[in-house]
């Protein structure tokens, strides 16, 4: 049988290389270059064309080439039955937990001021915001964020989390549920959004989420575009609500060129680059779950469709 990659507008050399170092003899098919799709039994997929996988009948699992699956659910015509898995592994959370740390820094230390100022030759020092007085609340505590909950606490910064069930973390403040939102979102100065898009979260990042922080607080998402309002976000700049954001994710990406976010000074983009999804490291898992799925062994890291990771 034979494993397909499907991830158009992607470069999938790589991934291709590092499979087969793993696992030689493994006949892989890249998309749309199938053959026979009788013969594929395992997808590693990222952004696949809608109704796409209904063609392939024998299909074992669908695995997703990165930490999240919604670009899989939002398929309408997914096959029913067919195990759904995601990438969990160390350097994605490295990867997102040193771009979040940049991103506090960035605000705490002002350097986007520093920046406009170097472009007008203006010397102007400016008293960072310390790090003690800086809770940071961190929506979703997956492995992403707790990773990233326990490296800022490191830095010095008070860290709260807040996720859909209870948890309990060493050193972070956990929130748990609707109910407990208000209190979380009334003492965080840095509102970080790491969530799973599912439909309770889809924009969740709204005036009322931005009402509800202290005046002046500051928004990074990292999680998904479609978290966020952007219409709300623009409002909550204006009024000074919030004192800026960074984004990594956005409704519709490639962000377009005439997006009013490109030239907001208070908003700093990045073109979903917070977590990448390294070949060589994320390689071993699916070669382990191509295996499993050749012998009936249970998959790691299968997703539950119902709940959206």
């Amino acid at each position: 049988m034979a494993l397909m990659i499907i991830a158009p507008g992607t470069r999938v050399t790589s991934w291709v290389k590092h499979l087969e170092r793993l696992e030689p003899g493994i006949d892989i098919r890249v998309w749309p270059d199938t053959g026979a799709r009788d013969e594929i039994d395992f997808a590693l997929s990222w952004q696949h064309p809608p109704g796409e996988f209904k063609k392939y009948r024998y299909l074992k699992c669908i695995a997703s080439l990165g930490a999240g699956v919604d670009h899989l659910l939002a398929d309408p015509d997914l096959p029913a039955g067919v195990p759904l898995t995601r990438v969990v592994e160390h350097s994605m959370a490295q990867s997102m937990s040193e771009y979040v740390i940049l991103a506090v820094l960035n605000h705490c230390r002002q350097f986007d001021d520093y920046r406009t100022d170097q472009s007008q030759k203006k010397w102007q020092p400016r008293i960072p915001l310390l790090a003690a007085d800086m809770r940071i609340g961190i929506m979703g505590l997956g492995q992403l964020g707790t990773d990233a909950a326990g490296k800022l606490i490191a830095l010095g910064f008070a860290v709260s989390g807040w996720r859909k069930t209870p948890q309990t973390i060493d050193g972070v403040d956990c929130f748990a549920g609707t109910e407990a939102l208000n209190d979380f979102l009334s003492q965080t100065r840095i509102l970080i959004c790491m969530l799973p898009l599912t439909p309770q979260t889809k924009g969740i990042l709204n005036r009322d989420t931005f009402a509800k922080l202290p005046a002046g607080a500051y928004v990074i998402n990292v999680a998904r575009g479609a978290h966020l309002l952007e219409d709300d976000l623009l409002a909550a700049l204006d009024t000074d609500q919030l004192s800026g954001a960074c984004l990594d994710v956005f409704e519709t990406e490639p962000l377009p060129s005439d997006h009013p976010f490109w030239s907001h000074p208070k908003i700093t983009v990045t073109p979903h680059i917070s977590s990448i999804t390294f070949s060589r490291a994320v390689a071993p898992q699916i070669i382990e779950n191509y295996r499993r799925s050749q012998t009936g062994q249970p998959l790691l890291n299968v997703v539950d469709p119902q709940r959206g990771y």
